[in-house]
């Protein structure tokens, strides 16, 4: 199986997790190809940031017992020309270790937000005269629909409020109508989109001709805005869980193969800074359990195996093999991912 959206830690963040701990527990659950956010302790916006963990990352998978996964990054894009075109020329000789492009059009864990429709705009008109035809994976929430006012880290639920729906609907227009406007010639990937209007976004821009995916994360696919008050904000990430129909809207979508893959958006957190309002959690063990609800929805294990890595390789024209886990070792691994971090964010779901 390939991840394609992970937030791997080490450094001067390895009280939350190592780049070894992460893969191993990955690797154990049968996952074999990690792609790294660029919101890293040292973001990945400069040649030597990136080439700097590629080699922590490399270093770190031939410590992995069992099969040595692949590890690759992805360059996080500012709206300065310099940086976005120094990016593109990193890209082409790097892929496919340097696997493509991150945007965060809204603010997220760290400082990387490309916040404004002009900023953003100017990303893909660098993009495009850079003459990048990669993926560009964006994080679509909309800086101006947020409230951040309204979040209170007593009252857990209150992120929904916070980070409501319509800024990542919005979002995704946004982008949508930039490829549109700049004749990018990418692939505009929507990352963890949690929302069915978001969805039906992208279907119709898919109709319409354009290079576009989406992921969906297991949270979002078995999880629903019931447990946002979990205490200690354990179920607090960006986007936050939805409703329960939209959570049902996007099991559907996978079941009928209108998602394009399933990544798992790990990102591990302390207690500690989980308390103070640390969005993100642990994912891996999460992958496995959606693949088991898959599996009883019936759906076609050559289906499975899309949504689990063979259209990841085929969209960011990586080659490499994709085969999903046996339930006896799937079993096994879900005991040991399910205890290997602080929390089990999805204590709630019985395999």
């Amino acid at each position: 199986m390939i991840d394609p959206h992970v937030h791997l830690r080490d450094g001067a963040q390895a009280n939350k997790e190592t780049l070894l701990h992460g893969m191993s527990i990955g690797v154990l659950c049968g996952i074999t190809a990690f792609f790294d956010m660029p919101n890293t302790a040292v973001p990945l916006t400069t040649e030597v940031a990136i080439r700097e963990r590629l080699i922590a990352g490399a270093e770190a998978a031939q410590k992995v017992s069992g099969n040595t996964p692949i590890y690759g990054v992805y360059g996080g894009v500012t709206a300065h020309a310099t940086q976005v075109l120094m990016l593109v020329k990193l890209y082409q000789e790097l892929h496919p270790k340097m696997v493509g492009m991150k945007m965060f059009a809204g603010h997220s864990t760290g400082s990387m937000g490309v916040i404004g429709l002009a900023e953003q705009r100017a990303v893909y008109q660098n993009l495009v005269a850079g003459g990048y035809r990669g993926v560009l994976a964006v994080h679509c929430e909309k800086e101006s629909l947020l409230r951040p006012e309204l979040w209170n880290k007593h009252n857990p639920a209150s992120h929904i409020l916070a980070r409501p729906g319509q800024a990542e609907v919005s979002s995704v227009a946004d982008q949508i109508a930039l490829v549109r406007e700049t004749g990018f010639q990418g692939t505009l990937h929507i990352c963890h989109i949690s929302t069915a209007e978001s969805v039906a976004l992208v279907e119709q821009a898919r109709i319409e001709g354009m290079r576009i995916t989406c992921g969906v994360t297991p949270h979002h696919a078995l999880l629903n805005d019931s447990l946002a008050s979990t205490e200690g904000n354990l179920l607090k990430m960006n986007p936050p869980l939805r409703s329960e129909a939209d959570r049902k809207a996007l099991f559907t979508a996978l079941c009928e193969g209108r998602v394009d893959w399933i990544e798992s958006d790990h990102a591990p957190h302390t207690l500690v800074d989980k308390a103070e309002g640390a969005s993100g959690i642990p994912g891996f063990a999460g992958m496995l359990l959606l693949l088991k609800r898959l599996q009883q929805a019936q759906v076609a294990p050559a289906e499975l195996e899309q949504l689990y890595g063979k259209r990841v390789c085929t969209v960011f024209d990586i080659d490499l093999p994709v085969t999903l886990p046996d339930v006896a070792s799937m079993d096994r691994a879900l005991a040991i991912a399910r205890s290997a971090y602080p929390w089990d964010p999805f204590g709630s779901i019985t395999p």
